[in-house]
């Protein structure tokens, strides 16, 4: 991971990808598990939960699949050629998470149809991240980080959040303000 004093900290793209490919992998099994148990499939998505709170909260670094990749994957590469900011990557983690506790929510409340869209909406957005490198979450991030800073600057206040993070260390951090935590 890499930073400067006047830009968010960095990582190379290729962990991203392969956290996505891990999560693409263990969605598809989510789905296959759906066909034949909900409880298997609540207690896989319950895991993927952890691992996408852990990813919003820790960023890349904290990871368990990210860890994988920098410990296994990442010395056996060169180095990087690309590299993408690290706070849209944890509000996409966020939003995995969203879509991971609704799943959980559908498969444990007895609907296993509910369970398996809200699987299927987070399978679609790893697969797109992985497969095309398009990060769904990282699109909607500049729009979610623009509208709270907007709100921080008009004197409402809320909750701290991994997007209140992600935006004070953003590039217009300077203009945002300290962030509420």
């Amino acid at each position: 991971m890499t930073t400067t004093l006047d830009s968010p900290p960095r990582v190379d793209v290729r962990g991203p990808r392969f956290v996505a490919w891990v999560t693409t992998g263990v969605l598809v099994l989510v789905l296959v598990a759906a066909a034949f148990s909900t409880v298997a499939a609540a207690i896989l998505i319950g895991l993927q939960a952890v691992v996408f709170a852990i990813g919003a909260s820790g960023g890349p670094a904290k990871h368990p699949y990210g860890r994988i990749y920098a410990a296994f994957i990442a010395p056996r590469l060169g180095p990087p050629t690309e590299t993408e900011p690290v706070p849209p990557l944890r509000f996409a983690q966020l939003l995995g998470f969203a879509f991971a506790g609704l799943s959980l929510l559908g498969f444990a409340l007895g609907s296993p149809i509910v369970g398996a869209v809200f699987a299927g909406f987070a399978l679609f957005a790893a697969f797109l991240n992985a497969a095309f490198g398009v990060c769904l979450g990282c699109q909607i991030y500049p729009l979610v980080a623009r509208f709270r800073r907007s709100t921080e600057s008009s004197g409402e206040t809320g909750w701290p959040s991994v997007v209140t993070q992600a935006a004070s260390s953003g590039p217009d951090a300077s203009s945002a303000g300290p962030a509420s935590n």
